[in-house]
């Protein structure tokens, strides 16, 4: 019986090969475009996620602060829960670092003569507690500590990847939702027409006696084989893109080396076009009276 059903799918998906053309072509586009939002989604996921390694809360102290005032500092801002390690730099060190930095532009302090920076500590977070609403807290209490002149934490930048890590997370789960619905919808309909077109068909094997697990398998296996059709022109595209991407738009412009493609959607994909074939069938068999 599965054999013959397997036949019968096969016959039909050659019969009306233009209709399951463009359904597996409209279902490769729809998974494309949502397999490229999954990747968009987890590659700013991955960005934001190496925020917090390097991310730091700078406290800069009064001028001529006392040693045990310093100490008093570094003590009460350990205390914190978010606090994971603490810096202390004194002036001179921050001086010499900047100067450093500048390398070939270090000719620029020349002249300055009294160091103009203020001793500072650097506050690194534990990468869990990292987040705006966190760091404002931690960045108002230690504003009251005593000695503490001012913070910086690039409190906007924060509030910023934030934003576009929540941004991206939501619109990508909308359009997730909306690209499933429409796949099944097309699975569905394709399903439906290839009913009604076997109908006279059906209808004999009714007469004859047949089951209607028998009459329902060629069409659950059609809509099978469309979403698996699919989900495959789909890897096939996103690994077509991914190369494009990778392999000649990186020479130009390197920032694209930092996209990640997971290797687990190479099996989603596929297993997502199946899902959703059985899935479309199986609600278009289940509404249909014979």
């Amino acid at each position: 019986m599965a054999l013959y059903s397997f036949k019968l799918a096969g016959l039909s998906l050659l019969r009306e090969k233009w209709i399951n053309l463009l359904s597996i072509i409209t279902l490769g586009a729809g998974l494309l475009i949502t397999a490229v939002t999954l990747l968009s989604v987890y590659n700013v996921n991955i960005a934001t996620k190496k925020l917090p390694e390097k991310f730091s809360v700078m406290l800069y102290l009064r001028d001529n602060l006392p040693k045990e005032d310093v100490e008093g500092i570094i003590t009460g801002a350990k205390k914190e829960y978010a606090v994971e390690k603490i810096k202390y730099i004194p002036k001179d060190e921050a001086l010499k670092e900047l100067r450093d930095t500048l390398k070939d532009t270090a000719y620029v302090l020349e002249g300055l003569g009294e160091n103009p920076l203020p001793d500072s500590i650097e506050i690194r977070l534990k990468s869990e507690t990292v987040s705006p609403e966190t760091v404002r807290k931690l960045s108002d209490h230690l504003k009251k500590i005593n000695g503490v002149d001012e913070i910086v934490y690039g409190e906007k930048f924060l509030s910023s990847i934030y934003s576009l890590r929540f941004g991206v997370e939501t619109v990508g789960i909308i359009l997730v939702i909306i690209m499933s619905v429409g796949m099944l919808f097309v699975c569905y309909t394709t399903v439906k027409i290839l009913f009604y077109r076997r109908e006279k068909e059906i209808e004999t094997y009714k007469l004859l006696g047949a089951t209607k697990s028998f009459i329902r398998a060629p069409f659950f296996i059609e809509g099978a084989l469309i979403g698996l059709s699919g989900g495959l022109l789909s890897l096939a595209g996103v690994l077509t893109l991914y190369y494009l991407i990778i392999l000649k738009l990186s020479v130009a412009f390197p920032i694209f080396h930092a996209i990640v493609f997971p290797v687990r959607l190479s099996f989603c994909l596929p297993l997502a076009g199946l899902s959703i074939g059985i899935t479309g069938a199986a609600i278009a068999i289940g509404r249909i009276r014979y």
